[in-house]
């Protein structure tokens, strides 16, 4: 099986203004997520990063065409992102490129995009313990995870959470003032795959918990496109008399 090319998308902010923060992830929490996968999927991936400061945010058409599966991380950057780069970012989701929205990338422009509403989330900056729980433990991204696991310490995001109906809700997350989040929610659109998983403030070191560094492998396995797919939605809008003389002999009919 070819490997996959997964793009790691970072602000890189924080780690570079805040000493807390970068005694975290010294390198970026890019580099901290990329390394995690390459050591859990080994060959099967081919592992990049991608920053905000970068030429086009380090997503640059080529770039974008010939990514499997892009993973974005962003918090007091977000408006700084150009609308043409998330232009370019949906349109590639909708042709198969699979994405993965971590934290507060709820509010980034390409997220809000792709679900079509605000994507606001009830938070709490204080160091919250998190209970992740599996309640869909046959689903792909689930793989190998527990019934339940703890983070030490986490901001606290909760319900309400403007987000739409997720096609597959994988896990919910608890918190100990008794909220709780929908904190694994899978979608589709057109022909890409899209997850969002909350957990991985910049403040903690969540990105080094290995369960978390399991659901991101899983997750980019999961979100991977789909071999044979077509990827252009936009193809033969047009419908021209004459065409289903090429449909093969038992396809539409004898």
């Amino acid at each position: 099986m070819t490997a996959l090319t997964v793009t790691v998308w970072n602000e890189f902010v924080h780690e570079r203004e805040e000493p807390e923060v970068q005694a975290i992830y010294p390198k970026g929490i890019h580099s901290v997520i990329a390394d995690a996968l390459q050591a859990r999927l080994g060959g099967a991936v081919h592992l990049r990063s991608a920053t905000l400061d970068q030429p086009e945010h380090g997503l640059s058409e080529e770039v974008l065409e010939t990514t499997d599966v892009l993973i974005w991380w962003s918090h007091i950057a977000q408006e700084q992102v150009a609308d043409e780069v998330v232009e370019r970012v949906h349109d590639r989701v909708l042709r198969g490129m699979g994405m993965i929205a971590l934290h507060s990338a709820t509010k980034s422009k390409i997220f809000r995009k792709l679900m079509g509403t605000s994507c606001c989330v009830r938070w709490r900056r204080e160091k919250d313990r998190e209970f992740v729980w599996t309640i869909k433990p046959d689903h792909p991204i689930a793989a190998g995870l527990p019934e339940v696991f703890s983070i030490p310490q986490q901001e606290m995001f909760c319900e309400f959470f403007d987000v739409p109906d997720p096609d597959e809700l994988v896990f919910i997350s608890s918190f100990p003032g008794g909220e709780v989040l929908r904190s694994g929610l899978c979608y589709r659109r057109g022909y890409g795959r899209v997850f969002y998983f909350s957990p991985g403030d910049q403040d903690f070191p969540v990105y080094h918990h290995p369960l978390v560094q399991q659901v991101l492998a899983n997750a980019v396995q999961w979100a991977r496109p789909a071999a044979g797919v077509r990827t252009d939605p936009y193809l033969s809008r047009n419908s021209p008399t004459g065409w289903l003389d090429a449909v093969p002999h038992g396809v539409a009919g004898k």
